[in-house]
């Protein structure tokens, strides 16, 4: 059996020698953790473990220093790099001895690009050794943008480790030699990660054609996707060139997922005429296409990084197994899983052997932990903490709230308590996730916790549209912007409210990306339910969204079906779209949004703020400057929070 440790970690403590002393906590008078506990970048956001295990790499906040930092398995620090201005989207070791550091800028394009913005992906290699530099993948090729455009994975070939990654080629142009963008279909590339030196491996896609790849354990293209954009044929080739499996997708909805075990087959995907997706499988050589483990709800697929090849999946369930290829892979993931049975937990990484596992848990009391875990020598140590200042006294409990939808449809939400409160006549907020299609769950999450630690209830409905359950439920949500979507999250609140648990006439409503929309939509287009409105980053005109999302993708003929399939008859839009119901907005509304947003632009806010100025509506809008979506940055992120949580306890106190 497992034993587990919880004690100060060793890589926080490591970090904290490097960056200088704690100060553990800036809490506030009455012990409650201040707002800045909650809305700063916690204090460790990812780790991985090298192929051999003997290696940590983690990326930690101190005292609002961010570093990627590496450790060897002395717990010695033997690299360092300063990450604050950086937007770090992953990071994972190449062999033992470099880093694979991807990061993304926000750039304006012009009028000749489809898009006004565009995020950019910069990876970097990091080495262990000083007397190595860092390299910037394609950062010597003048013919090539500086930027990835898909990342294929890593190979040992011959003792040296390559990258894999999509490419934009320029042309030299006649005026000065200077070099110029030709078309946005990217070249798949083969990189040597110690010297930056580059091949090209595949062309790109024909014109209005896009293109994806699978690359085996020698470094060799051993699948291509190729997808027409406007009539969706697509088909998937082997390294042969032969065509192995075919097909017509009009909404897009196909592709490449990876290599089957030992790598002699590919799994891929498609979407049926119910939009259910079905994986299938087909001999590299060639043969019929099979369903892919027909029958069984798979949650995810493991593959081996170094390979590429299928090691195993997990299930969906209430007590979700591993299986593996090799047997003894899943006796080691079921022993951790079963220590951790008392605890949210995810395995976040893993040696190669997997002697050796990487953990964090969530949940109850528990704001975020991430344990080093020794299977070989059955031992299991907390080295790092999320939020050290929110105690776990701090942590509002949580469950899952169900309830009956108006039309009689079932569906639930997450409910988050006020920690020490009777769970009686509470003010509350709604807080609808975005997407839509996603969903909430059972876990700690920093803005429910922070509203719940000024006193309200936080109810986190799992809409119709949502993915936590079939596909018809997803597809339920279809078409039902401001309509059915919307009455699902007030009927949450009549159900909380019969049940006693909150206040009805003491509720806000507050959300980001598509839960901006419908925090919007809930003072707009429905009335008399809410105090205030908080809309992060919100979609404020569908049609406007509609013509972005079209002309970012090209105007591929795919992506207009596949968004008219999802937001319904056209000419439905302006009905649902806050922006053109200003003049019934009913309650205060507070906008939020990042300049640099290049999912939902800027442009939605400034169009929204516009309107209700027109129509002498009470409002506030708060410009981030420099942030993206999905706030990113920890000096914008806890601006946000600080002026939701303010705004709300104005026009909804909680006492």
């Amino acid at each position: 059996m497992l034993k587990l440790r919880k004690v100060m970690g060793v890589l926080t403590a490591v970090a904290v020698a490097l960056l200088g002393s704690l100060n553990p906590s800036d809490a506030l008078a009455n012990d409650v953790p201040a707002l800045s506990a909650y809305g700063e970048l916690p204090e460790i956001e990812d780790a991985a473990l090298s192929p051999s295990g003997r290696r940590i790499a983690a990326l930690l906040t101190i005292r609002g220093n961010r570093i990627l930092a590496a450790f060897d398995e002395n717990n010695r620090v033997i690299s360092r790099t300063n990450v604050n201005e950086m937007k770090v989207r992953s990071f994972d070791w190449v062999g033992e001895d470099r880093l694979l550091l991807t990061y993304s800028v926000t750039e304006d394009l012009g009028a000749n690009f489809a898009a006004d913005k565009h995020e950019f992906s910069i990876a970097v290699t990091v080495p262990m050794t000083p007397e190595e530099t860092g390299l910037a993948v394609f950062s010597n090729r003048r013919s090539l943008v500086n930027s990835i455009f898909g990342n294929y994975g890593t190979r040992q070939i011959n003792g040296r480790w390559y990258g894999f990654f999509g490419a934009i080629e320029l042309s030299r142009g006649t005026r000065g030699g200077e070099y110029e963008f030709r078309h946005g279909r990217p070249y798949l590339y083969r990189v040597d990660l110690l010297n930056n030196s580059t091949d090209r491996v595949a062309n790109a896609a024909e014109d209005n054609h896009d293109n994806d790849w699978l690359i085996d354990a020698n470094g060799e293209v051993a699948a291509t996707y190729d997808i027409h954009r406007d009539n969706g044929r697509w088909t998937i080739r082997n390294a042969r060139r032969s065509i192995i499996a075919q097909g017509q997708s009009a909404s897009g909805r196909s592709g490449l997922i990876g290599l089957g075990y030992g790598g002699t087959s590919i799994i891929y995907y498609e979407y049926d005429e119910e939009g259910r997706s079905r994986r299938f499988e087909v001999p590299l050589g060639g043969g019929t296409p099979e369903r892919f483990l027909p029958g069984v709800t798979i949650d995810r697929l493991y593959f081996d990084a170094s390979t590429g090849h299928l090691s195993g999946y997990l299930e969906e369930g209430t007590d979700p197994r591993p299986v593996f290829e090799d047997p003894e892979k899943a006796q080691a993931i079921t022993m951790v899983q079963n220590a951790f049975a008392d605890f949210s937990m995810t395995i976040m990484d893993w040696s190669d052997n997997l002697s050796n596992v990487i953990v964090r848990t969530t949940g109850q009391q528990d704001s975020g932990t991430w344990f080093t875990v020794d299977v070989q020598n059955l031992r299991a140590a907390a080295f790092a903490y999320e939020r050290r200042a929110i105690e776990p006294e701090h942590v509002g409990p949580f469950s899952t709230f169900s309830y009956t939808a108006s039309d009689g449809l079932e569906m639930d939400g997450i409910l988050t308590l006020p920690p020490g409160r009777d769970p009686t006549n509470l003010p509350v907020i709604m807080l609808p996730h975005g997407g839509p299609h996603s969903f909430d769950s059972e876990q700690f999450d920093w803005w429910a916790q922070a509203f719940a630690s000024r006193g309200y209830a936080v109810f986190q409905p799992n809409f119709r549209g949502s993915t936590n359950r079939d596909t018809a439920f997803r597809r339920a949500g279809y078409g039902e912007w401001g309509r059915a979507m919307q009455t699902d999250i007030s009927d949450g609140l009549t159900a909380l409210a019969e049940a006693g648990i909150v206040d009805p006439d003491r509720a806000c409503i507050v959300g980001a990306s598509y839960g901006g929309y419908a925090a919007l939509a809930g003072v707009t287009l429905q009335q008399g339910i809410y105090r205030c409105s908080v809309a992060v980053a919100p979609v404020t005109d569908i049609g406007r969204m509609y013509r972005e999302d079209y002309r970012a993708s090209g105007q591929v003929r795919t992506t207009r079906t596949a968004l008219r399939e999802q937001l319904g008859d056209p000419d439905t839009w302006n009905e649902v779209s806050p922006v053109r119901f200003a003049e019934r907005a009913d309650a205060p509304i507070l906008l939020i949004h990042g300049r640099d947003d290049t999912v939902v632009p800027y442009i939605h806010s400034v169009k929204m703020a516009d309107a209700l100025d027109d129509e002498d509506k009470p409002h506030e809008f708060v410009s981030l400057d420099g942030e993206d979506h999905w706030l990113s940055l920890s000096e914008t992120r806890q601006r946000m929070l600080s002026a939701a949580v303010a705004f709300v306890q104005e026009h909804n106190p909680p006492d």
